[in-house]
């Protein structure tokens, strides 16, 4: 497994992470068993980078990784975030930045976790009531108290990375990266370049569009969130199947899965990009780890980006959007 250091950490990193957001919410039906089964597996394989947050089924992620990791605590790095509250029924209520909010909820990522230590902690999303200065100066304080080892922020814009950055130093951006969703190209990832950030892209298979597998979102569970995604409305969808097609059409070319191809495109941006591909089953992890072998050259590339230049919806609804780039 090629290993690459985390922005300007000491933490050196899998080229491939796993996301673990859908063990526990949000794609339907869950299993821990399995989610536990796929996690201790992907250490198996080389992959010790692993992202979770305290949001992910209102802690649920953070114990059920607690519970796969006994044993191997000191073989993996661990991300969690903070930022989203929810209510006592579980629903978000909001976003909070403040001061003591940030030193609560690393407390309760800390006992979930079961570890003494955060590896890397991402605020999920930017406050915009608070200055992003009070917020990252708590996290900071978190460093020097032994809680945390270093920090990261989750869809923040460019000017926001820069005002985070000098008041204490950024290690991981992280953000929706994949080949139908590119538009951290124009500012943040050049921002995290010149600042030597490390960009960790989330839902680098479309959530799960990328695949092949949701041609129709009648497949899709009531309760799956990618229903309230304006880029699934059906009529969307139609006009964005044409990405599928190019990647199945490469997939076909060179003999591998349009999974397997959109994750090479993103492993080609360099390696200071580090996907984190969500799956709760082994068998798909194995797949997705099979990227990490195929190299095509820079004309199947240019197809496929042609392809997805022109993407119908927006990727968050109109309340999710508001959350982003700030």
């Amino acid at each position: 497994m090629k290993k690459f250091r985390l922005g300007n950490s000491d933490l050196l990193i899998s080229a491939l992470g796993l996301g673990c957001m859908n063990m526990s919410e949000y794609y339907g039906a869950t299993d821990d068993t399995e989610s536990i089964a796929t996690i201790r597996k992907a250490i198996e394989l080389g992959i010790n980078f692993f992202d979770s947050s305290d949001l992910y089924g209102n802690g649920h992620n953070e114990r059920l990784l607690s519970l796969a990791l006994v044993g191997r605590q000191n073989q993996v790095i661990l991300a969690t975030k903070f930022g989203f509250v929810r209510g006592s029924n579980g629903t978000v209520t909001g976003i909070s930045g403040k001061r003591e909010y940030v030193f609560r909820a690393c407390e309760a990522s800390l006992r979930r976790l079961g570890v003494d230590r955060i590896d890397l902690y991402y605020q999920h999303r930017v406050d915009p009531d608070i200055p992003i200065e009070e917020t990252v100066g708590a996290m900071s304080d978190l460093v020097f108290q032994g809680k945390v080892r270093f920090l990261g922020l989750s869809e923040a814009s460019a000017a926001t990375i820069r005002r985070a950055h000098a008041v204490h130093p950024i290690s991981a951006v992280q953000t929706e990266y994949s080949l139908w969703e590119r538009s951290v190209e124009r500012e943040i990832l050049p921002t995290c370049r010149e600042l030597g950030i490390t960009l960790v892209a989330y839902s680098p298979l479309g959530r799960a569009f990328l695949t092949g597998a949701i041609r129709d979102v009648a497949i899709l569970l009531p309760e799956d969130f990618r229903l309230t995604i304006p880029r699934f409305d059906p009529e969307n969808l139609a006009h964005n199947l044409k990405i599928v097609q190019a990647l199945e059409s490469c997939a076909q070319r060179n003999g591998t899965t349009p999974s397997q191809i959109a994750l090479a495109w993103l492993l080609s941006r360099g390696d200071d990009v580090v996907p984190i591909p969500g799956t709760r089953q082994r068998g798909h992890l194995v797949e997705n780890l099979k990227a990490l072998d195929i190299t095509l050259p820079a004309d199947e590339y240019s197809q496929l980006e042609k392809a997805a230049a022109s993407v119908a919806g927006e990727r968050y609804s109109l309340a999710g959007m508001k959350r982003v780039n700030i």
